[in-house]
């Protein structure tokens, strides 16, 4: 994700509604900062600034691209189980054989931002067609 091209405000409202994810997932504060691999200069406390769109995730290459993947996690989700909100944190929480029976959300944690993309090419077909398409032409 090139976050250049996004405005200040735009930053704040991407920031906001990642936040309103990782919340839905029930995640802890440790796991939201680990989930997003922020710098030790962010303290916990500046979650609620990043909740309420007061600021923006750090200009963090790492962080941003850790965003996409949540952002097309979100999205496939939501895609998957449109009138469920309780069936997508069942299916982030549940251990899965392709994860060797570690749920979603561990791997996640666990892995980082590899991680992230196994989660995201296993929920998000459409663009785990697309890394696959460009991993072909690039042989």
């Amino acid at each position: 994700m090139n976050v250049d091209q996004y405005s200040d405000e735009h930053k704040k409202e991407l920031t906001k509604g990642v936040m309103h994810y990782l919340d839905s997932w029930k995640l802890s504060s440790d796991q939201v900062m680990s989930m997003l691999n922020l710098p030790d200069t962010v303290r916990s406390r500046s979650l609620a600034h990043f909740r309420g769109g007061m600021m923006a995730f750090p200009e963090n290459v790492g962080v941003w691209e850790r965003v996409d993947h949540i952002i097309g996690i979100a999205d496939a989700l939501r895609t998957t189980y449109p009138f469920s909100e309780p069936m997508r944190l069942v299916w982030l929480r549940k251990p899965h054989r392709r994860f060797n029976r570690r749920s979603p959300l561990e791997v996640m944690l666990e892995e980082g931002t590899s991680g992230l993309l196994k989660v995201r090419i296993d929920v998000d077909c459409a663009y785990g067609w697309k890394i696959s398409e460009s991993m072909a032409n690039n042989q």
